[in-house]
């Protein structure tokens, strides 16, 4: 496993750039020990799913599944390397070494024991890319498998909840507001319609719908946050002091607990967006605010007493369940593919997106024993 852990987090898979590589390295791994394994390349094809069968065919099984993307090093203060693995006081360094190539590590290792037992039950590992912004990549692997005969019968997603079974996350959706005013020169400010202060308008009916939400809507007592949240994440817009903008463009989510209404959510903003302009456009006709819908993933919602629930807490000895704040790829295998799915693997998300992000030595050999508690289990046929 370390080996593979080392080559692993020396690939610079930043999601900006291509994961091209790291997936030609573990095709190789696996392929030399007869695991069949599929390349799915994006269309410009420096980045590309990864998945491998190994066992029986013509029965679900169990998937192990992961990202190999992970996020900017850049602005950023490290006392160690990032792309290259270090070991130190018990922790394993580097960037991705919890979110999550810890866990790809172990399961890529798992992989290739598996190739060497006789399992009655099948293995699966689907590795994507482009987790990071949005869940995007793993759809070209959830299309293949939307159109496969068999789908595997469990899915176990190993983002990092300290071993944790985790059973459900928020969805997600996110969006854009463009505003748009009139420019002019800021002498004559006054007779301008100056866009970033519409988009200050339209933050503060954000702010407003948020308190709304946290004070009288859905609540998940599962979540540190037990509520749905609407964030603002970026405002752009201006050039330069003297000249009042004509554009602004605010970046914004919502996370939400089962049982929302997004949709209406957003209908609400665009109501405040329009009471906002409408009041603007006898003098200026051009005002507006239009909020869209960038991307989106669903929300994780498996039942405590599900059969992938009891199954994963038979591997790893827990007797509790818990819900993360973070989203992932589960929801769309869950939702889009009916697979139900856990959220379990080694180390914290608290460490994860850091400087000096580790995962501890302890983690990984917790998660190796989950691993070898599987391969018993598909052994025997579960």
């Amino acid at each position: 496993m370390r080996a593979i852990f080392d080559r692993l987090v020396a690939f610079d898979t930043v999601s900006s750039r291509p994961n091209i590589d790291l997936m030609q390295f573990v095709r190789d791994l696996l392929a030399d020990a007869g695991v069949e394994v599929v390349l799915i390349p994006d269309p410009a094809g420096g980045k590309a799913n990864l998945f491998a069968t190994v066992g029986p065919a013509g029965q679900g099984g169990v998937m192990l599944s992961g990202h190999t993307d992970v996020v900017p090093v850049e602005g950023q203060v490290w006392t160690k390397q990032p792309f290259a693995l270090t070991e130190e006081n018990g922790r394993y360094y580097g960037r991705g070494a919890a979110d999550m190539k810890g866990f790809c590590a172990v399961a890529i290792a798992t992989m290739l024991e598996a190739a060497k037992r006789p399992l009655r039950t099948p293995l699966h590992l689907a590795l994507s890319y482009d987790e990071e912004i949005g869940c995007m990549g793993v759809r070209s692997l959830v299309d293949m498998l939307q159109a496969a005969p068999v789908r595997p019968r469990f899915c176990i997603v190993g983002e990092p909840t300290g071993m944790q079974v985790a059973t459900g996350h928020k969805g997600k959706v996110a969006l854009r507001a463009t505003c748009t005013g009139r420019e002019g020169h800021s002498a004559l400010a006054p007779m301008a319609l100056n866009a970033l202060h519409l988009a200050a308008d339209f933050v503060q009916a954000v702010r407003a719908l948020q308190a709304d939400v946290a004070a009288k809507g859905l609540k998940d007592g599962d979540y540190d946050v037990p509520y749905s949240t609407i964030h603002v994440g970026k405002l752009n817009g201006g050039v330069q002091v003297n000249i009042v903008p004509n554009t602004a463009v605010i970046d914004f989510e919502i996370r939400s607990v089962a049982g929302e209404d997004v949709a209406g959510l957003i209908e609400r903003l665009r109501e405040a967006a329009e009471a906002i302009v409408a009041p603007l456009r006898e003098t200026f006709p051009e005002a507006a605010i239009m909020v869209e819908r960038l991307w989106d993933y669903p929300g994780l919602g498996t039942p405590s007493d599900a059969d992938v629930v009891n199954f994963v807490k038979g591997l790893t000895g827990a007797n509790g369940t818990m819900k993360v704040a973070f989203g992932t790829e589960g929801g769309l295998f869950d939702a889009r593919l009916g697979i139900p799915t856990v959220i379990c693997g080694p180390g914290s998300m608290a460490q994860g997106h850091k400087p000096d992000e580790f995962v501890t030595v302890e983690q990984m050999a917790r998660c190796e024993a989950m691993m070898a508690a599987l391969l018993e289990r598909l052994e025997a046929g579960i």
